[in-house]
């Protein structure tokens, strides 16, 4: 019988996370203060811990992993590593197609690989509750599961689109014993002004995050600490150890060498932890493509401009260098809620400018339909937001067909789709529609970004 999956036992998982900030061929600009000024690490300090903010700065290029978050990642990791052999018949292609499946964790996506990590080092730090914003929901199902092994308490602000269509996320949180919290809410400032602005809004992830925000800073016991599943550096770190495993695993199939690595983008995080152990061997001259994946409708990576920005609607956080769509910009509610962000991480908009990265958009449709035959073939049921890394890949399998050539393709299957099946039901029923951004929406969205200091250019 021919091997469809390789797997490491715990004692191969990786003991260090890889810093692709070590290796860049030109050092990342900076945040911004409010002053317009390079920020100083200790400014982060109501926010986050000062070990996490250690890492967030940290130009070493490998930094250990804890032995007490080896043994809750142990829980699930290492994840296997899937040859995908009947999509590879299906679509009649010599490419060989392998994707790393993320979604067997208790919360069914890559967001616990950085949740257990941050809910410990914040514990470490004498933290007793942490707050955080959730879109599609993988994230704060991710952090109440981390909180829940660590005895920590939890509270989620979780866009209200996403509180609407997905019950069963919320549902997840509270099992665990977060808090969960439709956004805009009446509970914070911030949340109480978007209300009154916008009544109707079907929220954002800027403006759950400017709610998580002011509550954590606004502790005066400060024993309250934000948490964020994507977008820093520190959250990139943690995600490396999805492309370390890969790496290993390739070896296990016989692969010398990889052509194509693929994932799909909201704010970055699992598309780097596939991608940025790779990006290395690309940067030392390695013949590869590493493509993040984006929806049409939210287009952060191929249409927007890269500029300093908020990465919060309410202007509560430092100013970020990177693509955005411009911090006031509301997604449309498409089923993807993970990829509803303005921005994307620094660390992958830099890779961008730098031309280590190619990233493309698809259409809502095109996605389910990748999703469907995948799902039809290999079995697993994916979420929205995986869809996007699974339409790349089909499409790299058809050009390998098209053009006769062997090819090693890699993504990211980074969650499951069993809590998003009322997306599957539009899309059976043929009530999805796709939505690229409409061209005098995004030039709306965008202005904001000319009243905030310009990055000096590549």
């Amino acid at each position: 019988m021919e091997t469809t999956k390789f797997v490491l036992t715990e004692n191969e998982m990786p003991r260090q996370w890889y810093n692709l900030n070590a290796d860049f061929p030109k050092p990342m600009l900076p945040p911004l203060g409010p002053d317009g000024k390079p920020l100083a690490p200790e400014q982060l300090a109501p926010v986050f811990p000062m070990n996490l903010i250690e890492q967030e700065v940290s130009t070493d290029r490998w930094i250990d992993i804890p032995e007490e978050v080896l043994r809750m990642y142990a829980i699930y990791r290492p994840s296997p590593l899937h040859r995908a052999r009947a999509l590879e018949q299906a679509l009649g292609t010599p490419a060989r197609i392998y994707y790393k499946n993320e979604s067997v964790n208790p919360a069914g996506s890559h967001k616990p690989n950085t949740a257990i990590p941050q809910a410990y080092f914040n514990k470490v730090f004498g933290i007793k509750k942490i707050t955080t914003e959730t879109g599609a929901g993988q994230w704060g199902c991710a952090l109440a599961l981390a909180c829940s092994l660590l005895k920590m308490e939890c509270k989620v602000y979780m866009v209200r689109i996403s509180f609407e269509q997905k019950p069963f996320r919320r549902l997840m949180m509270e099992t665990w014993g977060a808090k969960c919290i439709p956004s805009p809410s009446p509970e914070t400032n911030s949340g109480r002004k978007f209300l009154s602005d916008f009544p109707d809004a079907p929220g954002s992830l800027g403006m759950a995050i400017s709610e998580a925000v002011e509550e954590a800073v606004s502790d005066s016991t400060g024993k309250t600490r934000y948490s964020l599943g994507s977008v820093l550096n520190h959250v990139m770190l943690h995600q490396t150890i999805i492309g370390l495993e890969a790496k290993k695993q390739l070896a296990l199939a016989g692969e010398k060498k990889v052509d194509r690595i693929i994932g799909c983008v909201g704010g970055g995080s699992n598309f780097a932890g596939i991608s940025f152990p790779f990006a290395l061997d690309l940067i030392n001259g390695a013949d590869m493509e590493i493509i993040p994946v984006e929806p049409s409708s939210c287009p952060t990576m191929t249409r927007s401009p890269f500029s300093y920005d908020f990465g919060d609607t309410a202007e509560m956080t430092p100013l970020l260098p990177m693509h955005s769509l411009g911090h006031m910009f509301m997604p449309p509610p498409i089923h993807a809620g993970g990829l509803r962000y303005h921005g994307v991480s620094p660390m992958i908009s830099h890779g961008i400018n730098l031309g280590l990265f190619k990233p493309r958009s698809y259409d809502q449709l095109d996605c389910y339909e990748a999703a469907v035959q995948f799902a039809r073939t290999e079995g697993i049921i994916p979420a929205p937001e995986t869809s996007h890394a699974i339409a790349g890949a089909i499409d790299e399998a058809r050009k390998a067909k098209e053009e006769g050539k062997e090819r090693v393709i890699l993504f990211n299957f980074s969650g499951h789709g069993l809590m998003d099946l009322r997306g599957y039901d539009l899309y059976f029923r043929g009530e999805l529609v796709n939505y690229p951004l409409p061209e005098e929406e995004f030039k709306k969205s965008i202005a904001v970004l000319n009243k905030l200091p310009k990055p000096a250019k590549y």
